[in-house]
């Protein structure tokens, strides 16, 4: 079934939206949980939370890249839960390493002139990765969004590991040096 008519689903309230879901991007999304959290059983809960944030969200949401919103969704529940598992220690699952390697670049304040902050970071990040050959752009959102292991990685885009090492700490200092001289304090 194509996104369009998965969407009208949702809309339709009708739920066999969520079944529909889960046939075409149950793996995606498993993926994406699984990568942050290590634990099948956990992943597995957070898929099925982020279709219900997809069934809470549409209407009046209506996503132009479904796979993205859901991508999204289970990302940010996913991310939750790691964080709701690990309080006070460490998990497993990528997010432990994935997180050491950006903290400097990410903030948990809310306040309201850190959240413009924030936009401008994400802003300034963005066109970083713009400015990227595609190949060094997907690595990078691949571990930094997918949270995609280093084997994995090599796997993907042929290389050794660690070939994908040296290369994702040449895109952070890379990206340090951007945003140092974008004016951000690091």
């Amino acid at each position: 079934m194509d996104d369009a008519k998965i969407v009208q689903l949702y809309w339709d309230r009708d739920e066999q939206a969520i079944p529909a879901t889960a046939e075409k991007y149950g793996s995606y999304c498993a993926v994406i949980a699984g990568n942050i959290l290590g634990n099948p059983e956990d992943a597995e809960e957070c898929v099925n939370d982020a279709y219900m944030c997809a069934w809470n969200a549409m209407p009046p949401h209506r996503p132009r890249v479904l796979s993205t919103f859901l991508g999204k969704l289970t990302r940010n529940v996913a991310l939750n839960r790691y964080r709701h598992n690990t309080a006070g220690r460490r998990g497993g699952g990528e997010a432990p390493a994935v997180l050491d390697e950006i903290a400097e670049f990410v903030s948990g304040s809310d306040s309201v002139e850190q959240e413009i902050c924030r936009r401008e970071l994400v802003h300034a990040i963005n066109a970083f990765l713009g400015r990227l050959p595609e190949d060094k752009r997907s690595l990078f959102i691949c571990r930094y969004w997918y949270f995609d292991s280093i084997s994995s990685l090599a796997l993907r885009f042929g290389m050794t590991e660690g070939h994908v090492s040296v290369t994702l700490n040449r895109l952070r200092r890379k990206l340090r040096n951007y945003l140092s001289e974008g004016g951000f304090d690091l």
